[in-house]
């Protein structure tokens, strides 16, 4: 049984280009983000949010108004997406402008990270909460970072060009900033904690 794999585009900055949205199974807007998509002639499959800063509503799309004010748009949209059976969110547009957003919607992904697979793509790179144990193919020459949540005992790195052995990374003593993949295929590994991982491009290409 494959997994249903959704794209999600939330309203902060928006990437240069989109990927191949035919491989997504729904391609999902949150509120204000749809201005976006209708920037470019894509019409979304859902729309989620409060609809606070949406000025014009569609009548021919899906529109899921969820208006708690406790939750923000990124975190209504993912258990929206659950429960619809998504497992694989692709989320666009999660940094930039405000850097508060930005904060708000690691804590969100931080939040989801045991129901969902959830990876965030700029124009500068990818980044996700690692499992404990990961590979991760045709990098080499790529950075790679490493941030602690706020900590993640016992990292051994395979692959990258400063290893880590069995250490550990903590937020605001010792992180893993700025690595590089000198092997196509590098390994993560650490036994407790989070982990946020961040791939970056290949030199001089977005997304």
């Amino acid at each position: 049984m494959s997994v249903k794999k959704a794209f999600l585009l939330l309203a902060g900055q928006a990437p240069a280009q989109l990927p191949n949205l035919d491989l997504f199974d729904v391609v999902c807007a949150a509120d204000g983000a749809f201005c976006v998509l209708e920037e470019r002639n894509i019409k979304p499959d859902l729309i989620v949010g409060d609809f606070d800063s949406l000025k014009n509503r569609p009548k021919s799309i899906e529109m899921m108004r969820t208006p708690d004010q406790n939750f923000t748009d990124f975190d209504k949209a993912l258990n929206l997406l659950e429960t619809r059976g998504f497992q694989d969110i692709d989320v666009y547009g999660a940094n930039g402008r405000e850097p508060d957003h930005f904060l708000g919607n690691i804590s969100t992904a931080m939040h989801w990270k045991n129901h969902l697979n959830i990876c965030f793509f700029d124009d500068f790179g990818r980044y996700f909460f690692c499992e404990k144990s990961l590979s991760i193919e045709a990098v080499k020459g790529r950075i790679v970072s490493l941030i602690p949540l706020p900590v993640a005992n016992n990292v051994t790195t395979q692959g990258l060009a400063y290893a880590l052995h069995k250490e550990t990374l903590q937020f605001g003593k010792r992180i893993g900033t700025r690595n590089k993949a000198v092997e196509d295929k590098i390994h993560i590994s650490f036994k407790s904690g989070d982990l946020l991982v961040y791939v970056g491009n290949p030199k001089n290409k977005s997304l």
